[in-house]
């Protein structure tokens, strides 16, 4: 069986130092490690309208956003297929039909919805659409036959009610679909970055995000102005490292060939940790070196983005091509969903001829 990959974001906005450590860094590593065949990276306006159904200009305006944070951070589109989901119309035929799978009940369970339903404040009127969003995820991964979908914890459920329905239609149809495995961060601390506020989720409304195209003095500014330990007021109290929101960042973020370039008074992080949680250690020093350390890694990407932004025309030339080359596949899926599930009248032969024998005479 070949090895496929298949994730991507909504374009809701500019992408983050979050999505970067929780999925975007790690996709870019997959696409060039050789191990997997394909692999298919999906900009998901169609599902960012489930709930901006009222705003598709931003929806529009943020394509070109994610796709330049997507391949300035090293995404190829020579080795990986950068499509736009609303452009693969086979992809709502099969939510249409995995619908039939899926219980009401069921889709009021999933831990993801639940809490992305009341973030929206959506109790009381919530878009049939919305509600539906994980079937169409599995729409998404099983169109392309994906083997491995690297995401966030967040969407666990999401990968969950994916390897439910490709189960049940299976059981009920035949072995057609491909059962997918999600593929978590490796280093926790990119599981979920937390906002610089130190609230649990980044948001673009609560103004918490390090955005990757942000310049070097927004960035040094959000991480100057990061959430700490509020107890350490004093440079000689005692710290606390746990849920202080800067050494979270540099546990996703910091090498250990860092320190001897920009903290030489210390080993490792440990080393660091450890002098904060006796005393004697500043917010303010801890905050320069995290500088030192996001500005490494991020500087090379805003770099390559500048570059990209001088030919926009390319970039949507690459939407389209990948578009092109992601419906073919999809398509094939679908045609075998149909086969399946005994749609396909026109192209089943036997059928016509049966019927035809049937009502001879």
């Amino acid at each position: 069986m070949k090895k496929i990959i298949l994730t991507g974001d909504r374009p809701t906005g500019k992408l983050h130092v979050g999505h970067y450590v929780g999925s975007l860094k790690r996709r870019v590593e997959l696409q060039n490690s050789g191990e997997f065949d394909q692999i298919n990276i999906m900009i998901a306006d169609a599902q960012a309208l489930t709930d901006n159904a009222d705003n598709p200009e931003k929806v529009r305006q943020n394509i070109i956003e994610v796709a330049l944070d997507y391949m300035s951070c090293g995404l190829d589109p020579e080795k990986s297929t950068l499509f736009i989901q609303s452009q693969i119309p086979e992809l709502c035929e099969l939510a249409f039909y995995y619908m039939n799978l899926v219980t009401v009940s069921r889709l009021q369970r999933n831990p993801t919805v639940k809490t992305e339903i009341k973030m929206r404040n959506f109790e009381t009127s919530i878009p049939v659409g919305f509600f539906t969003y994980p079937i169409s995820q599995a729409s998404d991964i099983t169109a392309f036959k994906a083997t491995t979908v690297p995401v966030g914890e967040d969407q666990m459920p999401m990968v969950e009610q994916t390897r439910e329905i490709v189960h049940k239609f299976n059981s009920v149809y035949g072995e057609t679909l491909v059962e997918p495995e999600i593929l978590l961060p490796t280093n926790q601390a990119c599981l979920r970055l937390p906002g610089t506020d130190g609230k649990a989720k980044m948001s673009k409304s609560l103004g918490n995000c390090i955005y990757l195209s942000d310049d070097s003095d927004t960035i040094k500014k959000k991480i100057m102005g990061m959430y700490t330990d509020p107890d350490h007021i004093k440079v000689s109290d005692p710290g606390k490292v746990e849920g202080n929101t800067v050494f979270t960042y540099l546990d996703a973020f910091c090498k250990p060939e860092q320190f001897e370039r920009y903290l030489p008074d210390y080993a490792n992080l440990d080393e660091l940790k450890d002098h904060y949680k006796r005393g004697g250690l500043g917010d303010v020093k801890v905050k320069r070196f995290l500088n030192s350390v996001l500005e490494e890694e991020l500087e090379p990407i805003r770099q390559r983005r500048k570059e990209l932004e001088k030919d926009i025309p390319y970039i949507y030339e690459v939407l389209k091509k990948g578009s092109e080359t992601a419906r073919e596949r999809a398509a094939q899926t679908l045609s075998e969903v149909k086969n399946a599930m005994k749609i396909n009248y026109f192209d089943d032969t036997e059928l016509i001829k049966a019927q035809s024998e049937k009502y001879k005479g």
